[in-house]
């Protein structure tokens, strides 16, 4: 197999990569309106079809402004690649070594919010397609990128998508892992609601998609919550009436790898506050990334046992509430799972709301898609690694014939969603020489 990329492709890459990280493409809005998630996703989409419009494709901006999309190329098959511009909140910034914001290279590396999740491939896959055109092959097959602004959240951009455009042949969605996401597990957000309490309030946590790394209570009493705190054994610091737990931040389809700073203070907490919402924490909960104290095992072999994030907690004088993150192993339904979880928020005066559900996705590994795409990963790395399934979840599931493709190779340090999130610049090269390849061989032969 050819090498498709050059120094230019190299040079132009990083320069367009930075554009998009410059932008602080975080979800500011409900959708209701326009922009429908905020002037900077706004922004964002607008300078990524513009990038396609350098690259010589052509260009369609949503005038809801909900996707985008940037088609080349002749032919009756469609081949996809889905991409997202929005991107989690930045988080604690103190931190962050660099402003989150503004793209910095240090030491081969890209740092900023979204270099790895989801802009840093995104860019990998449309200067591969650049490559291929550069070679002067010809385009048998169209292929369309696909820009969606609202992943970290509710999908909304692709329901829009779906409803108004063409469905393609098959594609790839940059926004897993190789060699390929063969199958993904199902999703499913919610929300507990309780009581509210006079005695203390909380604001903890940043989306349904990340582990909670730090958690703050504030009050007179702190220095007794500190206290009893350290008992546990929590990692805290205390400054004035202010305790501050610290955890470590990761996605939530990998709960098992951070540490919820959430859980932490609520165990801690509600040995000075007694509070439903506290108890539930603490006593159904408490360190457990499973969920096995709600639903016991709930685990397959193809994709692993579940996994059980408690992202955010929010407590006032009218009101409390949890938001959960969980990701289902594909041969569950989350319907027999929901009862058992309402069951046990009701022991403790809470009730249930669902907020997201997202159905599972599998794709068979023997399927012309996943062995292609494999076979090119295999043959431009030298590994042999077999398809892989994922508890993330990726917009490979909101159409047919569609599988995860890359970028993170199997020994990248994930860090997405966290602070220092960066790229690898010779990995983010490595997968667009290989997205090209795939792009040759979906798109030109």
């Amino acid at each position: 197999m050819k090498n498709w990329i050059t120094e230019k492709h190299q040079k132009e890459s990083l320069a367009a990569l930075k554009r998009l990280i410059d932008i602080p493409s975080v979800n500011t809005a409900d959708g209701t309106s326009f922009p429908p998630f905020g002037k900077a996703i706004e922004e964002c989409l607008t300078e990524a079809l513009t990038i396609c419009e350098e690259l010589g494709m052509t260009t369609y901006h949503d005038p809801a402004g909900f996707y985008g999309y940037a088609d080349y190329g002749q032919g009756e098959e469609l081949i996809a690649v889905l991409c997202h511009l929005d991107v989690v909140p930045a988080g604690d910034l103190a931190l962050w070594e660099t402003d989150p914001f503004q793209a910095v290279v240090k030491e081969g590396v890209m740092y900023g919010r979204g270099s790895q999740d989801d802009k840093g491939p995104t860019i990998a896959a449309l200067y591969a397609f650049k490559a291929v055109v550069d070679s002067g092959v010809a385009f048998n097959k169209r292929i369309r990128f696909v820009f969606g602004t609202d992943e970290e959240t509710l999908w909304r951009c692709m329901a829009h998508y779906n409803l108004k455009e063409e469905q393609p042949t098959k594609g790839f969605v940059p926004d897993s892992a190789f060699p390929v996401t063969y199958a993904e597990k199902g999703l499913l957000q919610a929300k507990l609601i309780g009581p509210g309490s006079t005695a203390f309030a909380l604001a903890c946590g940043d989306a349904f998609n990340v582990v909670p790394g730090n958690a703050q209570y504030q009050g007179q009493d702190a220095q007794l919550v500190s206290q009893k705190l350290a008992e546990l054994g929590i990692s805290q610091t205390l400054t004035d009436q202010t305790v501050t737990v610290n955890g470590k931040a990761v996605h939530s389809s990998a709960a098992g790898q951070g540490v919820n700073a959430v859980n932490q203070l609520a165990t801690g907490l509600v040995q000075v506050h007694s509070h439903p919402m506290l108890q539930f924490l603490a006593e159904k909960v408490g360190t457990e990334t499973n969920g096995f104290s709600i639903f016991g095992e709930v685990k397959d072999e193809m994709t692993g046992e579940l996994t059980f994030n408690v992202a955010t907690i929010n407590v006032t004088e009218t009101k409390s509430e949890i938001e959960l993150d969980l990701r289902i192993p594909v041969s569950y339904p989350a319907a027999d799972l929901v009862p058992l979880l309402e069951k046990a928020a009701a022991a403790y005066g809470l009730t249930y709301e669902e907020f997201d559900h997202v159905p599972a996705l599998y794709v068979p590994k023997e399927s012309d898609l996943v062995q292609t795409l494999t076979t090119i990963y295999q043959n431009k790395t030298g590994d042999q690694t077999q398809p892989i399934t994922s508890g993330g979840a990726t917009y490979a599931r909101t159409m047919k014939n569609m599988v995860a493709f890359g970028a993170h190779f199997p020994d990248t340090k994930s860090l997405a969603h966290q602070a220092n999130e960066g790229i690898s610049i010779t990995e983010m090269v490595q997968a667009m020489d290989i997205y090209a390849e795939a792009i040759f061989q979906l798109c030109c032969n």
